[in-house]
């Protein structure tokens, strides 16, 4: 396991605090959870680019149109 040191401004540190104690977690946990967060949606959208570079326009667009007329 790692060890990171980050300076935040002491409003923002404070804040943080009362964000971990309302959720009955540590500072430390708090940011794990955040981290993890902020990893998915970075993935997610790798994920998401990576599919609509190999995509096809023109069937999209058919997709859509097939769905707008089931609705």
């Amino acid at each position: 396991m790692s060890t990171l040191t980050i300076r935040l401004p002491d409003d923002k540190h404070e804040r943080l605090k009362a964000l971990a104690k309302s959720n009955s977690i540590s500072i430390n946990k708090l940011m794990d959870e955040l981290a993890t967060v902020a990893l998915a949606n970075y993935d997610a959208r790798v994920r998401f680019e990576t599919r609509a570079a190999r995509g096809n326009p023109k069937r999209a667009l058919a997709l859509l149109d097939k769905a707008d007329r089931a609705e």
